[in-house]
């Protein structure tokens, strides 16, 4: 029993390794090709029985050109990628410790590699037939940007499976506490604000209270927004790729049809040909028939000769 259950662990874990390596597939396909081969791995999964397997791979989404270039590059640069993964952990922790020269240092550093990889990424997509256009590139630096910035960007992209570009944040995160502000010199008792000063203490906090929720909703708003955009990318997609299996299924339909004409043709010819010859068969039958008679005529008069020509020459002797 226990044999059987490590088998079905083992095939389990088989079965999530094959769809971690369908999902790394896709996300390599250029976009243009993405659903179709999508639907040909999930219909694969389903065909094989592993029903979640294929749920995962359809719920699977199709990637914009920015997201694909940058997962191109992810995939296709390791070493560079290695390194560029470090230069943002490094930037985060100069940010976090302030060290202001070791982060004039690493900003001049990001800048130069970040235009270096953008412009690889969209040498790598020109090579795999998909020219990246000047906002597409904008978009791979945007993300690349936010690699360095972000750490669950920089996970996200490590992946290798984007699905849209990704934004960096206005500064970076810093992570940690303030330090601690330095205690003043012990001095004479602060005298009590007023009501005027507490008045408008108060007025600038709920401000500030009101800016920062119009900010959440705002990032709210714009990412249910993407997140449109995203679905709304998929279902032109899926149009286009449903358009595309149309338009070929009407070209096999024509061609089919083309061939069975000609065969109706063929069988309308083979049929009158048919016909012509048992007609001939039936001329020559009868042909046959009035030799075969004439014949037998002629073989009964020959003989009634015979007869004649021998009672002849009997009485001549």
């Amino acid at each position: 029993m226990q044999r059987k259950g490590g088998r079905r662990r083992e095939t389990g874990g088989q079965d999530a390794a094959a769809v971690e390596q369908v999902l790394d597939e896709l996300y390599a396909t250029p976009p243009s090709a993405f659903v179709s081969r999508r639907e040909e791995r999930a219909a694969a999964a389903r065909t094989a029985g592993r029903k979640e397997d294929a749920h995962r791979i359809h719920a699977a989404r199709r990637p914009t050109l920015a997201a694909w270039a940058a997962n191109l590059l992810r995939r296709s640069r390791p070493e560079e990628t290695r390194r560029f993964l470090e230069l943002g952990q490094a930037l985060r922790e100069a940010h976090r410790t302030l060290d202001a020269a070791g982060l004039k240092e690493l900003s001049a550093q990001r800048r130069r590699i970040v235009a270096a990889l953008s412009r690889q990424a969209a040498q790598l997509a020109g090579e795999a037939g998909q020219r990246l256009s000047p906002a597409a590139q904008r978009e791979v630096e945007s993300t690349l940007r936010a690699v360095l910035a972000d750490p669950e960007a920089a996970d996200r992209w490590a992946g290798g499976r984007l699905e849209a570009a990704l934004t960096p944040p206005s500064a970076f995160p810093s992570g940690t506490a303030p330090a601690e502000a330095a205690r003043p010199e012990p001095g004479p008792e602060p005298r009590p604000r007023s009501p005027r000063t507490a008045s408008g203490t108060r007025a600038k906090d709920e401000l500030a209270e009101r800016r920062r929720r119009r900010r959440a909703e705002l990032e709210r708003a714009e990412q249910e927004a993407e997140r449109a955009e995203r679905h709304l990318r998929d279902a032109r997609a899926e149009q286009g790729d449903a358009q595309e299996a149309l338009r070929r299924a009407d070209d096999e339909l024509g061609r089919i049809r083309e061939t069975v004409a000609a065969a109706e043709e063929r069988l309308r010819t083979a049929r009158a040909d048919l016909d012509r010859a048992e007609r001939e068969r039936r001329a020559a039958g009868e042909r046959d028939r009035t030799a075969a008679d004439a014949l037998a005529g002629a073989e009964r008069e020959a003989r009634a000769s015979a007869r004649r020509l021998d009672r002849l020459a009997g009485r001549g002797r």
